[in-house]
């Protein structure tokens, strides 16, 4: 690979949105490889070879036992130590839907120490929930991603997406270090508006958090999926010029030509 951005893009085993992933990474000027989760796992050492690592959404493992739970628990036995190396040296985590729901059932989000404090559970409408979600960026959180943005709208596709933290404390510590990084809005830019504008019941209508560092991220939106105009419904009405996903894997490739 050339350049300063070396991402992984993890796939395999029920992880489905791997290629518009690397795309998206790709399209901003980064370099990108798909390998699968099982060369990871036999192999923690080639996470020296990159510095972002994506997890993509999908249904890894058919979300037995829970979205995002068995493969939570491989990488943390796996390749544990190797990821608390990896953000400890100023690489980039990135876990996208299923992948945020990887995340915190690992224990890396909120606190990168595999405890886990936060959990992502069925949406409180009962259903999966497919559409398009207006988010307001929080600007004072530290997340990398999210840098000079303050709102963002992108589809998501979930059946559990609903943020939900273990105790009072542990959202009061979120909110007190301002670690949630996308809030969902309703159509005056407002918070609290209900289902559908929160579209799965998350407290606080969090939509994603990060790390202390703002070097990890999850989040249930996919910005993945509007690298272009034209996958917004309403592009041929002149909504946008680009893909307001790029906009975060921009962030990211730009600190880390900074930085590498």
């Amino acid at each position: 690979m050339v350049g300063k951005t070396r991402a992984l893009v993890l796939n395999g085993y029920g992880i489905n949105c791997p290629m518009e992933t690397a795309h998206a990474i790709g399209a901003v000027g980064g370099n990108a490889e798909i390998r699968h989760v099982t060369e990871l796992l036999d192999n923690p050492n080639m996470l020296e070879d990159y510095n972002f690592m994506a997890i993509p959404g999908g249904f890894s493992f058919g979300d037995d036992i829970g979205s995002g739970k068995v493969l939570s628990n491989k990488l943390r036995y796996k390749v544990g130590d190797g990821l608390l190396d990896f953000i400890s040296r100023g690489k980039l985590i990135l876990g996208i839907c299923n992948g945020f729901q990887v995340l915190v059932k690992m224990g890396l989000l909120p606190e990168p120490d595999f405890e886990q404090r936060v959990t992502l559970t069925y949406n409180e409408s009962g259903k999966f929930e497919d559409r398009w979600a207006k988010l307001l960026i929080n600007r004072n959180s530290p997340c990398i991603f999210t840098r000079e943005l303050s709102e963002i709208e992108l589809p998501i596709r979930h059946g559990e997406g609903r943020f939900i933290p273990a105790t009072k404390k542990v959202l009061e510590e979120i909110v007190g270090n301002e670690l949630h990084v996308m809030q969902y809005i309703n159509a005056n830019g407002g918070l609290g508006g209900g289902y559908p504008w929160n579209p799965n019941g998350s407290v606080m209508d969090i939509a994603a958090i990060c790390d202390r560092s703002g070097q990890v991220m999850g989040m249930m939106p996919h910005p993945e999926a509007y690298n272009h105009r034209t996958n917004h419904p309403c592009w041929n009405g002149g909504f946008g010029a680009t893909g307001h996903g790029l906009s975060l894997f921009r962030n990211a490739v730009t600190y880390l030509e900074q930085e590498w």
